[in-house]
């Protein structure tokens, strides 16, 4: 195996589960050093620091050794209750000999799509708040914050990277927690510029402040490619042009079919594009979306314009 036994430890985390009795889980390739049980290890990432109760490896079942050295992949459990302090991509480190830097590559990611979930029964709240930190854990990309609706009560505004991930976690929560969910609209963060120069981002309608405290709102865009029958050409530039959309490039990938390409307001896409895609193709098109691209639109204010 690769990596340098004698270097200070770096451990990458690339799973996470948790167990009832022991707290987090945490499964481990450790790169250079070794990581023996008692040793005092940090998550460089988010800043924790914990002690090593077990370690070991899979085989398939877990069995415990006395240390995992440069090369190796096995577990780690430290004690950890709180679902949400181990990231994945994240690196583990000693203590008191610890490695100069992170291991390349751990970035913590960014939601893009915002939805509110709720437990149709009202008393599932708990088992929905702990469902989705333990999701988190081995889903780094899944972002959560408690949520109050006057018509649905009490939630979480959760944040995905797609419409797809939303998908996934729902179907998740219902087929392995057994709960019910009902999902608000899904929306995306808008970047506003207060009349103070400052900067805030918001992921709710109800968090934007009053108009005449905004000097500017601004919304992500991505790259949208559509691949489609030169019959439909027409039909599909008329939809992205109706979605807001600024025409990029188009080319010819067969004499039958072409690659139009967009950059779209991700809001635009969440809701019914792909849809009406289908729809005016007759199901003979494909969509996908790359963000984001590097720049926000701005959405003029009505009171601006007026002026």
């Amino acid at each position: 195996p690769g990596g340098d036994p004698e270097s200070p430890l770096q451990a990458l985390i690339f799973d996470s589960h948790y167990d009832s009795y022991r707290g987090v889980v945490v499964l481990i390739r450790v790169v250079n050093g070794s990581i023996n049980k008692g040793n005092k290890i940090k998550f460089m990432g988010e800043n924790l620091t914990s002690e090593v109760e077990e370690v070991g490896i899979f085989g398939p079942d877990m069995i415990e050794k006395e240390m995992l050295t440069a090369g190796e992949v096995g577990y780690i459990i430290t004690g950890i209750k709180e679902v949400g302090s181990i990231m994945v991509g994240d690196t583990i480190t000693d203590l008191k000999n610890p490695a100069e830097k992170s291991l390349p590559g751990y970035k913590k990611p960014k939601p893009m799509v915002y939805s509110g979930l709720f437990s149709i029964e009202g008393g599932d709240y708990e088992n929905l708040r702990d469902a989705l930190g333990k999701l988190s854990l081995n889903d780094s990309s899944l972002d959560f914050v408690p949520e109050v609706s006057v018509a649905l009560g009490f939630g979480f505004r959760c944040g995905f990277l797609g419409m797809l991930h939303m998908e996934i976690v729902r179907e998740r929560l219902e087929r392995e927690y057994g709960l019910k969910i009902l999902t608000s609209a899904p929306n995306v963060a808008y970047r506003i510029t207060k009349s103070d120069n400052s900067v805030i981002e918001v992921k709710r309608p109800s968090d934007f402040p009053p108009q005449e405290k905004m000097l500017k709102i601004e919304e992500p865009y991505v790259e949208a490619t559509i691949i489609t029958p030169k019959d439909y050409i027409g039909d599909v530039m008329k939809l992205a042009n109706h979605k807001r959309g600024n025409f990029k490039d188009m080319q010819y990938i067969s004499p039958e079919r072409v690659e139009i390409k967009y950059a779209m307001p991700l809001s635009e896409l969440i809701v019914d594009f792909f849809n009406l895609l289908k729809s005016i193709t007759s199901f003979f098109s494909s969509l996908t979306f790359a963000f984001p691209v590097p720049f926000f639109s701005w959405l003029y204010l009505r009171h601006k314009v007026l002026q």
